[in-house]
């Protein structure tokens, strides 16, 4: 019974653990997909800007300021979105380090609690050990007990005998 119910107390804990680390994993990949979707809109951002330099609107095939205006904004959104990009780095590689010490931590956990479960299981032998010492010289004193009860009682039988056989002197 004991082993049953430890058995299923070590299926649920690791239904558990691995349910949060599931968790984990998916908010992990979701900010991946956040920040290479950011990655993409810059890229685009970037075409854009690239567009807008070749635009030349203004007379003789020249740019206007309008023409430098509308590249300046889009870099200026180039770089607005770097920073989210770069913000949104910072918070993936935060919770890449949270991850990374909560694994070893509870690596740590585990070490200490296999160790424990170790200096136990030698605790228990020895004790194992004492007692079957102690269970064969208890063994061992009934023998001798019952050795020394024979012994007397088969003298007993021999005085007895030799008291009944013994011819009586009888003085009328």
């Amino acid at each position: 019974m004991k082993k049953f119910t430890f058995f299923t107390f070590f299926v649920l804990i690791s239904i558990c653990a691995n349910a949060q680390q599931s968790n984990d994993s998916l908010a992990y990949q979701l900010q991946r997909a956040k920040i290479n979707s950011m990655l993409a809109q810059r890229t685009q951002k970037f075409g854009q800007y690239s567009e807008s330099l070749a635009m030349h609107t203004g007379i003789f095939g020249l740019q206007t300021k309008k023409d430098i205006r509308r590249s300046n904004d889009i870099l200026i959104d180039i770089i607005k979105t770097d920073d989210d990009i770069y913000k949104q780095l910072k918070i993936l590689l935060e919770f890449r380090a949270f991850q990374q010490n909560q694994v070893q931590s509870h690596s740590s956990e585990v070490e200490e609690s296999r160790i424990g479960y170790m200096i136990t299981i030698n605790k228990l032998r020895k004790q194992v050990e004492q007692f079957k010492t102690a269970s064969q010289k208890q063994e061992e004193d009934e023998e001798k007990t019952i050795r020394a009860f024979i012994i007397a009682l088969a003298a007993m039988l021999v005085l007895l005998l030799f008291l009944l056989t013994r011819p009586r002197n009888v003085k009328v």
